[in-house]
């Protein structure tokens, strides 16, 4: 070695900056002190290929291609590595590595640099974790609003209702899994609502999936989500529902339309706590409150084979059933001045009061849609009214009342049972014509066709009062 080349090293060693250089060949035979001293190990422990000993396994089939690329191409090598310190500790490092020519252009030597790129490589993860995140709740985000329930609050005071808070009282706080059943349109994912509300993950996500309302040969994917390549189609990852409610809750409405292979998926998770990603093989733990709603009969799924038994009993821990509305006939003017006044304040109107007549003859109705039906009703009304709430009995979708075996509304009978069955509902109410115990509300008729038909069969309806 020349005295010039001497002074070339005596002046890379004393850089701060890890530098090492090879020959033409690509032999590595020199890395300067500030190199030896973070590596801990002699210049004769690393030449040739004795360095890549330290370079992360995970990284060095890359890096070593890299390396070789450029030496065949003679272009410059730009890659990032792991390397472990004389500590022990992997930390990333970004190497360049350019040749130098002589005049003929021909590569004489190697010179390259690394750069401790490990700081922001943590930003990086920390960012990429952070906008997984952001995503995740984003997508339950987005999901709680597209899906929200019929109504922000639980209105009501029947006793009905008061049975079924008791029971919400009592479940939210504990991690139990829970089955809603009831009719559709009773308010069931509002239930669910308040379970995690009241629950220690009520600051984590709600996320609400209608298993209905997927096709069967998607829904595997989006509650369990699939890696890329899963099927055609998949060309991204997709995170599904169990992953974006993450120590949350997870509703799973309609659970009763769930495919058989899905509810075994299902049933493993309650198990075991962990699921596998559609094409994944990687099984990852989950921390999520389960809690299902179904309007269906599950006892005889469960017979015609549709429903597997021990996924049912794995769903019931605690089982809430919600009543229908025409079974909480006293919630009903709570729950239409409450729609009332939600509807006007949206569309920047004016509504007093709700009529009497309104009142009698939803009060009458069965409600076949349940709530769902009746904050339609009271929305339309809204639209079409000023300063009071009316109603057209036309909207409501009569069918035939279990308290009217003939469906008609009192329209066969002949004049003299009209009369009986009236003078009978009225003895039965002592002479109130309206309210949920009233005659009206007996024979599954509006108020004002029964007031119109004690007129025109001349019934004296305040005599049956002192009965």
């Amino acid at each position: 070695m020349s005295e010039r080349d001497i002074d070339y090293r005596l002046l890379v060693d004393a850089t701060p900056a890890l530098i090492f250089s090879a020959r033409a060949d690509g032999y590595i035979d020199y890395f300067n002190a500030r190199w030896l001293s973070y590596l801990g190990v002699p210049l004769a422990a690393l030449e040739g290929r004795g360095w890549t000993s330290l370079i992360h396994p995970d990284d060095l089939a890359a890096h070593v291609r890299r390396w070789e690329e450029s030496m065949s191409s003679g272009e410059p090598a730009l890659s990032q590595a792991r390397v472990r310190s004389a500590n022990g500790e992997y930390r990333w490092m970004f190497h360049r590595t350019e040749a130098v020519r002589d005049q003929a252009g021909n590569v004489v030597r190697w010179f390259g640099s690394s750069i401790d790129i490990e700081p922001l490589k943590r930003a990086e993860h920390e960012l990429r974790e952070l906008k997984d995140q952001l995503h995740k709740e984003n997508i339950a985000l987005r999901a709680e609003i597209d899906q929200t329930s019929m109504f922000e609050e639980i209105v009501g005071s029947s006793a009905a209702l008061r049975r079924v808070l008791v029971l919400v009282a009592k479940v939210a706080s504990t991690d139990s899994t829970v089955l809603i059943t009831g009719e559709t349109g009773t308010g069931k994912e509002l239930i669910a609502r308040a379970i995690h509300r009241r629950s220690a993950r009520a600051s984590r996500p709600f996320v609400s999936v209608n298993c209905g309302a997927i096709p069967p040969s998607l829904i595997g994917s989006e509650l369990f989500g699939h890696e890329k390549g899963a099927f055609t189609g998949a060309v991204q990852r997709h995170l599904g529902r169990f992953e974006l409610a993450e120590g949350g809750t997870l509703f799973l409405d309609e659970v009763g339309e769930l495919p058989p292979e899905t509810q075994i998926a299902l049933l493993r998770v309650l198990q075991e706590r962990t699921f596998e990603r559609v094409g994944g093989a990687r099984a990852i733990p989950v921390d999520v409150r389960v809690v299902a709603a179904t309007n269906r009969d599950l006892s005889s799924a469960m017979s015609d084979g549709s429903f597997r038994s021990d996924l049912y009993y794995r769903l019931s821990v605690f089982p809430i059933h919600v009543p229908p509305l025409r079974e909480r006939a006293g919630d009903i003017r709570l729950l239409v001045e409450y729609f009332t006044q939600r509807y006007a304040a949206k569309a920047s109107k004016r509504i007093d009061n709700v009529s009497r007549r309104t009142i009698d003859v939803l009060t009458a109705y069965d409600w076949p849609g349940n709530i769902r039906e009746l904050q339609n009703v009271i929305q339309r009304a809204v639209i079409l009214c000023e300063g009071t709430l009316e109603v057209d009995e036309t909207w409501l979708q009569r069918r035939a009342s279990t308290r009217d075996p003939a469906g008609s509304g009192l329209g066969r009978p002949s004049s003299k049972e009209e009369k009986e069955m009236i003078e009978k509902a009225l003895a039965g109410s002592r002479g109130r014509v309206a309210g949920s115990d009233g005659a009206a509300a007996r024979l599954g008729i509006p108020r004002s066709t029964l007031e119109s038909k004690i007129r025109s069969l001349r019934i004296d309806k305040h005599r049956f009062r002192a009965l």
